[in-house]
């Protein structure tokens, strides 16, 4: 009956309108603990591939004037849009020339230069909280939905993407011996950098029933093998990233590595970046995949896991 109540309020709340006059004249929050007035949200620079993702499953694509480029979901972001570059080396020329009328960017965007030249220029901006964890993702499809005055829309994704961070609840509750994950980012001559506390990474193995097994610092950082060695992984979690991706047999035929439980199971897993690390919509279905290859056993409950999101109509 619960869900069938909170199915039964998100198919209502999607066909609910918008405001009469979209976000003229509303007032966001933002990261900077700062309110910024947004007026006329009808172009928009997207900066953070979960924004970008944000803005598409609430149906403003055509709003959209220019993306990063990490706004790889959907394909159409980068293909159909101009790319104003990574979201840590943005030019202020690139956002500003593309004339937008409202800038949303991820907290931790920049350089601190090229904000500092878009928040002096006449554009909004609005910097978007980056809180890994349920709440902070909630929070973030709310405040994107503020910021376009499209708060109807907002909590109809809300209600989906919070649906199906319920199921995943229910399917993390069959862990009974939660295994040790090392997330990975990079590999680079021979030195591993490995994600702590406080990052995305933490937190999705911690959606997933994982344990992180670097829990000594906090943010990605290089670590020398006898941390690695110490750190006792029973698997090792990275990114695909083009040429750049880090493969398996890297991580067997490191000496470090090779002294660990992971490599002596050959547990090594890798997964699209934005899916896994972008905490947006698909964050709940990411960790379930996640999940599943982490405990095998789960797939048949798995299964029984339809992601809402997925299927969700909030553009009306």
């Amino acid at each position: 009956m619960t869900f069938c109540r909170t199915l039964a309020l998100f198919v209502l709340c999607c066909w609910l309108p918008d405001g009469p006059a979209q976000a003229a004249g509303i007032t966001v929050h933002d990261a900077r603990d700062r309110d910024v007035v947004v007026d006329n949200p009808a172009r928009i620079v997207s900066i953070g591939g979960a924004i970008t993702e944000i803005l598409y499953a609430l149906g403003f694509e055509d709003r959209l004037a220019g993306v990063d480029a990490t706004s790889l979901y959907p394909p159409a972001a980068l293909r159909d849009k101009p790319n104003v570059g990574y979201m840590r080396q943005l030019s202020a020329e690139g956002v500003l020339g593309l004339n937008p009328s409202l800038v949303l960017a991820v907290q931790g965007s920049g350089p601190k230069e090229t904000m500092d030249v878009l928040e002096a220029a006449k554009v909004p901006l609005v910097l978007v909280p980056e809180t890994f964890s349920e709440t902070g993702l909630l929070e973030k499809i709310r405040l994107v939905g503020h910021a376009m005055g499209a708060e109807p829309r907002a909590e109809c994704l809300t209600a989906a993407v919070g649906n199906d961070l319920a199921q995943l609840r229910g399917l993390r509750a069959k862990v009974t011996k939660p295994v040790r994950v090392m997330f990975v980012m990079s590999l680079l001559s021979g030195r591993a950098m490995a994600a702590g506390r406080k990052t995305a990474a933490d937190a999705i193995i911690q959606l997933a029933g994982g344990v992180n097994a670097v829990d000594g610092y906090d943010g990605y950082k290089i670590i020398n093998d006898e941390a690695i060695v110490a750190a006792k992984p029973d698997v090792v979690l990275s990114i695909r990233r083009g040429k750049d991706t880090l493969d398996a047999e890297a991580i067997y035929n490191h000496p470090a590595f090779a002294l660990t439980p992971a490599v002596a199971s050959k547990a090594f897993i890798s997964m699209d970046g934005l899916y896994l690390l972008g905490f947006g919509p698909r964050t709940a279905a990411a960790a379930r995949d996640l999940s599943v290859q982490l405990y095998p056993a789960l797939a048949p409950q798995a299964e029984k896991f339809s992601p809402v999101v997925l299927t969700a109509n909030c553009r009306q």
